[in-house]
Parts: structure tokens; C-alpha cells; sequence
């Protein structure tokens, strides 16, 4: 993998945690190549319950007004499969994938870059699973962190 690593970075549609990590990964110099959203129906009830929870605090810009000044592939997708995403990745030259805030995903996808797949999630597996893993470290007293996968 050279300095900046090509990459795709998937998420639930306008997920406020995909946002903030993709201005995150954005702030440090990482552009992703492509952007592959999840438009579904468990998506909106994710990106509403986790709306709800942070209701009052700040959230990151939109994934449209974040991108709008940079040379990023864009797409939407009904579910992060293999048969909707392949078309989207294949033939590209990544050396990562991204997962920002998605479910559970298997197949090829995730033999498709050279360098693996990075996935974060809010909570200390298998501890703390699911979209409220803070809350519930705190709800039951369990330490406050994060798992990444790669």
C-alpha cells in the first residue's frame, strides 16, 4: 500500500455516525474513491434511532456537502451485497474498504482489495453489540471503547 491508500468507504445512507467519520478520514487526507451508501428501509430506522439519541449535539455535514468540492464516486445502493456493490468496486484498483456504520456484510466484498477490509464499531466487542453500544456500556457499567476490525 503506497501513502494514500485507494479506498471505498461504505455506510447507511446520511448515518450520522458514517458522517463523522468520513469528516474525520476526510481531515486527515484520506479521500475515499467512491462512496457506496445503503438506501433501505433499516437504514432510516439506524440513522432515526441514532438521531434520537444525540438529539441536541452537532452532527457532520452531509455526505453530499462534504464531497461537493472533491473528485469522489458517489452511489447509492438498496443493500451492501456483494450483487449491488461489485458492479460499483470491480475493476477498480483499491487497496481498502471502509466500513463506516454497516451491517453486518459478507461476500466478495471483502476479498476485493489488496490490503483487507477496516471496519470500526462504537462498543468492545462482543461485549457491547448493535447500534447503542455506548449507551448501553454505560447502562451497563461496562468500559467505554471501540473494536476495529481489519
Amino acid at each position: 500500500m503506497g501513502d494514500t491508500p485507494v479506498f471505498a468507504y461504505l455506510l447507511l445512507k446520511e448515518h450520522p455516525y458514517g458522517r463523522e467519520m468520513l469528516r474525520q478520514m476526510l481531515s486527515e487526507g484520506f479521500v475515499p474513491a467512491i462512496i457506496i451508501e445503503e438506501d433501505s428501509a433499516i437504514g432510516d430506522e439506524e440513522r432515526e434511532k441514532f438521531l434520537k439519541r444525540i438529539e441536541g449535539n452537532p452532527i457532520a455535514p452531509t455526505i453530499i456537502e462534504q464531497i461537493e468540492k472533491l473528485d469522489v464516486i458517489h452511489v447509492t445502493v438498496p443493500i451492501h451485497n456483494s450483487d449491488e456493490v461489485m458492479p460499483h468496486i470491480r475493476g477498480m484498483d483499491l487497496d481498502l474498504i471502509v466500513f463506516g456504520g454497516t451491517r453486518i456484510i459478507r461476500g466478495e466484498i471483502l476479498d476485493t482489495p489488496k490490503d483487507g477490509v477496516i471496519n470500526s464499531h462504537p462498543g468492545l466487542l462482543p461485549d457491547c453489540r448493535g447500534s447503542a453500544s455506548p449507551a448501553w456500556s454505560v447502562y451497563h457499567d461496562i468500559p467505554i471503547g471501540s473494536t476495529t476490525h481489519f
